[in-house]
């Protein structure tokens, strides 16, 4: 039997998840000079794109247009979408093992890290994700409900999620309306009576994860006032210390941001965003039905680890904030795949460059890897992922070499088809796809939106005619 990577026996690649890595991966792969691959990229949603559709801010547009190269990838005759697949129910992997050489993971980091305090699980404590996909049209976030009638949230964490989600709630309605944010989440924001966002750092300014352009977003809502307490981005010696070392000059022009904010007197505006830091929530209170009434903070201040970074350590200063809405945004981690070898610890598939490995032996599973956040934990932007894509791509193309692929009986892009119909007989297509996009950007046009996102599966089914 010929070995698989030449136009007579291509070599077959399952990719699943189709968000950037899974792109990156697959442009890699098919743009290999010494490698002829066919690539079937999986989701189990019937859309592609991953976070950039559904996590990316819809008021942050000009990130999304990173699709345009995705669709370029797509367009290529050896790739194929299937859109409404899910690993480990519609496909199994003793499915993708009998139909491909090589099993690529690129299912990111999907769930979210617990504060680990006592009421985090009232009503009205929700993990930031829930309201990133809710208000971006997730279909299995579509029906989740958010008391927007309170007037205080607060948002824990000072990544740039944390900023996506505290600068929705602060957006004015005409604001919102200009964007592809979901019809049921711009309805419910109109009606919102939140008037003060608190954005909570347990760290200080220097050591916030943020960058400068969200930052610097923020104190340009149209009406939203920025507070920022004087003391609180003031530098501490260590701090100081730290960021005269390294002279990064991020690092000074978002402490200088900061403090621009604490001079800034307010303009009177219907809200008001604080952005806090050294501050950690110890505990959440609530009244008799079991709603969040408030959230208790400690004051920290920061000490130097063995290693020089500077974390933050609580003192016996404590300070009670009353709101009626929590969003936690302090890390993600990955999901365990069925029959996938995970590393809990970590919450990343266990792997070594991208190799997979056996949880017993700790040497490479043969034909199976991954990539992005699943692979190498929450860390860095979209285009992170695509050096990290290539390293494993190039991992996959040394084994192939070595001839260290799996062995499937039905190597054939049309047996693959023919499974994925007798299993899931409603997928999607890429053809379905683009003419889903087609239609959303039709009734955006109308509205004067992007576009007017399908949240619902049956929607997007219906639209297709199906």
């Amino acid at each position: 039997m010929a070995a698989p990577g030449t136009a007579e026996a291509p070599l077959r690649v399952a990719v699943i998840g189709a968000g950037p890595t899974g792109y990156y991966a697959t442009e890699a792969l098919l743009k290999h000079e010494s490698v002829v691959a066919e690539v079937d990229l999986y989701d189990r949603l019937p859309t592609p794109y991953g976070l950039v559709r559904l996590g990316v801010a819809p008021d942050h547009q000009k990130i999304k247009s990173v699709t345009a190269a995705f669709d370029r990838v797509a367009a290529h005759p050896r790739f194929r979408f299937f859109g409404g697949v899910e690993f480990g129910k519609d496909v199994t992997l003793a499915d993708l093992r009998a139909h491909y050489h090589q099993i690529l993971y690129c299912t990111g980091a999907q769930t979210d890290r617990r504060m680990g305090i006592p009421g985090e699980d009232l009503a009205g404590s929700h993990p930031a994700t829930e309201f990133v996909a809710w208000y971006n049209g997730h279909p299995d976030f579509r029906d989740c409900q958010f008391d927007l009638s309170v007037e205080r949230a607060a948002v824990v964490g000072v990544g740039n999620v944390a900023v996506d989600v505290a600068r929705i709630l602060c957006r004015s309605p005409e604001e919102l309306g200009r964007t592809d944010i979901a019809d049921h989440a711009l309805e419910a924001l109109r009606r919102s009576r939140i008037r003060e966002v608190h954005l909570l750092g347990r760290r200080g300014p220097a050591q916030a994860a943020f960058t400068n352009p969200e930052i610097k977003e923020l104190g340009e809502l149209a009406d939203a006032d920025i507070r920022v307490v004087p003391e609180e981005v003031a530098l501490d010696p260590l701090s100081r210390a730290a960021v005269e070392k390294s002279q990064d000059r991020a690092t000074l022009k978002k402490v200088e941001i900061l403090q621009g904010y604490a001079r800034r007197p307010p303009a009177g505006k219907s809200r008001t965003l604080a952005v806090r830091f050294l501050v950690s929530p110890v505990e959440l209170s609530g009244d008799a039905s079991g709603r969040v009434t408030g959230v208790r903070l400690v004051r920290n201040e920061l000490v130097a680890t063995p290693t020089g970074a500077l974390q933050p350590r609580a003192t016996d200063r404590f300070e009670e904030l009353p709101v009626g809405l929590v969003f936690r945004s302090v890390g993600y981690r990955g999901v365990p795949l069925p029959g996938v070898p995970f590393n809990e610890s970590w919450g990343v598939i266990l792997n070594e460059k991208g190799r997979v490995l056996d949880a017993d032996t700790k040497q490479p599973v043969t034909g199976e890897y991954t990539a992005g956040w699943i692979k190498r934990g929450p860390s860095g932007v979209i285009g992170t992922n695509k050096p990290d894509a290539a390293e494993t791509v190039l991992c996959m193309v040394e084994d192939l070499a070595q001839g260290a692929v799996l062995r499937p009986a039905q190597a054939t892009a049309a047996a693959a088809e023919a499974m994925v119909r007798q299993r899931q007989p409603g997928f999607l297509s890429y053809g379905d796809w683009l003419r889903l996009n087609e239609l959303e950007v039709a009734r955006g046009k109308a509205a004067g939106r992007p576009r007017v996102k399908f949240t619902r599966v049956e929607e997007m089914l219906a639209a297709l005619g199906r």
